[in-house]
């Protein structure tokens, strides 16, 4: 399955992504804040491509003017999540690369995902986190409308073996429906 946006392609990620993928996730300020170990080598970014961004809803995001991939983003239903859910709900996590930041591309992202989770796999609910630290992705959730829950402190993260305070925000299918219906009520005005 391939999503478009504006700006952006996303679509699943290809083993020849290996080496766009080592050079934005081998930058120590991308994947540690993210929760997740430094690439060493194409051949690494290659092998999880294949054991770990090769699941079902997790997309690379390609910008329409770059045809590569810079960034992910994906939703993990039920039992796939981090997160203690049902198979009606889903997280969303991304990362996008350095030179990209602050082009506001992952939260366009985020919101096709959002759009997606809710209008085509019926999702009841979608929940995101970020951790202590990572002001970036607390600011695409509050742009993309997710709300406060809660915080889980003191976690082990098996991925950086640390411990870590995450906090945790959620939006159900209502509170997408009359985002929407403010941001097209905000574009008559």
């Amino acid at each position: 399955m391939e999503l478009t946006t504006k700006r952006l392609i996303l679509r699943k990620w290809q083993e020849s992504d290996a080496k766009s993928l080592y050079e934005y996730a081998k930058d120590p300020r991308v994947g540690p804040i993210a929760g997740w170990p430094i690439h060493t080598s194409v051949e690494d970014s290659r092998e999880i491509i294949k054991n770990v961004l090769s699941a079902d809803e997790t997309y690379a995001v390609i910008p329409k003017d770059q045809d590569q991939a810079v960034g992910s983003v994906g939703l993990m239903i039920g039992s796939a999540s981090n997160l203690d859910i049902p198979d009606t709900e889903g997280e969303i996590g991304y990362w996008i690369g350095v030179p990209f930041w602050g082009q506001g591309l992952i939260p366009e992202a985020v919101e096709e995902l959002l759009r997606h989770g809710f209008e085509d796999l019926k999702l009841d609910r979608i929940w995101c986190g970020y951790f202590d630290g990572n002001e970036k992705s607390k600011r695409v959730q509050e742009k993309c409308g997710f709300i406060y829950h809660h915080t889980n402190r003191d976690i082990h993260w098996k991925l950086m073996d640390d411990i870590r305070t995450e906090h945790v925000t959620c939006m159900s299918r209502e509170d997408a429906e009359l985002l929407v219906q403010e941001r097209k009520n905000s574009l008559r005005e």
